[in-house]
């Protein structure tokens, strides 16, 4: 962190200020941001990037590796594999908590990992607004790999619209305004002319998927999918075509890779920067030291499920080991000063893969609570969804 560039932030910050960037963050689009925004950016010195560089390619070193497509084959459960997979996923995001070493030192550790888009467009829309409203060193961006917000959107368009007329381009969701991102699908419409459709609405002839728009019926050659299986086998919603079913569309990206890349893929990996990982139902004996320990679902989605308090009687109950993990717990830093204390942070490497991985943009979660999450972030402030900028 930049304790400079932090305190001019802190000086010049008012909630005037604030509420002014809310009301326009808010009403810009038909749709408000259904999640907290944070009062303040995070500045990432040059030494933290650095970190976080190495740490991301020691990760995508292995996730490209044989052994790990090796790995990855068990991932999918059964009966939910979708055909014609692509060689690697379109979408990678390695979330990185601002750690503390055991020397006090600031370190990145990966807490999650998904081969899943994210709010690709949003953040665009949110740097704007934080340049806006509050003053943001010129020379800080939120991009990365030379990008800046023109290449950025054109290289966001080649990959999900391609050659393609938008309009045979959708953005595929269970019930799309609905859902706390719907923010980031109006985004993706206004910037990419890419249109949120639900799956209800897809109508199937033979292996071709046809949506209606202004009273025409539009063939679908590409889908930007959005849709979570977890959430698709929960609600079962009424469809005239299944994910798994042989059609004639692209994937952008591969729905396989939700599972592929994944929490499944967390004891696979062995860096420095990812913290020990096990599969439950590898374990002969629990460690000794569990209170050290958080226990996830291998197949859920925004932290639901997990548990930090974890005993031996709670992991005898559990019925199906193989679909939980182990994960041991992390010591967040201090990270980002604010005036009632300091904000715990978590970090979104956003990439984008078409010929090879490419590191584009960011996203930034703060906490004051013993989680992440909303229900543990309850009547606290500079918390919340942002972005960072670097150098």
């Amino acid at each position: 962190m930049i304790k400079e560039v932090r305190s001019e932030y802190n000086k010049q910050f008012t909630q005037e200020r604030y509420n002014s960037f809310l009301q326009e963050v808010n009403n810009t689009y038909r749709f408000p941001v259904d999640f907290r925004l944070a009062e303040t950016p995070i500045f990432l010195s040059q030494e933290f990037t650095t970190k976080l560089y190495n740490a991301c390619e020691e990760i995508l070193s292995q996730l490209q590796s044989e052994n790990f497509s090796q790995h990855a084959q068990t991932a999918i459960p059964p009966g939910l594999e979708v055909p014609n997979e692509t060689n690697h996923t379109t979408f990678l995001q390695l979330d990185f908590a601002l750690a503390l070493d055991n020397d006090g030192t600031m370190v990145p550790r990966l807490i999650e990992l998904q081969g899943f888009p994210s709010l690709y467009c949003y953040q665009v829309f949110q740097d704007k607004m934080f340049r806006k409203h509050f003053s943001i060193p010129e020379n800080m961006v939120t991009y990365f790999s030379g990008l800046d917000k023109i290449s950025y959107l054109n290289m966001m368009r080649e990959t999900i619209v391609g050659n393609l007329n938008p309009e045979n381009v959708i953005l595929l969701e269970i019930e799309p305004f609905k859902q706390k991102t719907r923010i980031d699908f109006v985004c993706t419409e206004a910037m990419l002319g890419v249109q949120s459709v639900c799956v209800t609405e897809i109508v199937k002839r033979g292996s071709k998927l046809f949506y209606q728009n202004n009273g025409k019926e539009i063939p679908i050659e590409r889908i930007y999918n959005r849709v979570i299986f977890d959430e698709l086998l929960r609600k079962k919603p009424e469809m005239s075509f299944s994910l798994t079913d042989e059609l004639d569309v692209t994937w952008v990206g591969h729905p396989n890779w939700y599972f592929k890349i994944s929490k499944h893929t967390l004891p696979f990996l062995k860096s420095e920067y990812v913290p020990q990982t096990f599969f439950l139902n590898d374990l002969t004996e629990y460690p000794s030291d569990l209170s050290n320990f958080v226990l996830k679902p291998l197949y859920s989605f925004a932290g639901s499920g997990v548990e930090v308090d974890v005993t031996k009687e709670m992991l005898g109950n559990i019925q199906q080991k193989e679909n939980y993990i182990l994960q041991r717990k992390i010591t967040y830093a201090p990270a980002i000063e604010t005036p009632d204390g300091f904000s715990k942070a978590e970090i979104r490497m956003m990439f984008v893969w078409n010929e090879k991985p490419m590191l584009v943009n960011n996203l930034v979660r703060l906490s004051k609570g013993k989680m992440i999450g909303v229900d543990f972030n309850k009547d606290k402030t500079w918390v919340g969804s942002s972005l960072a900028y670097h150098y």
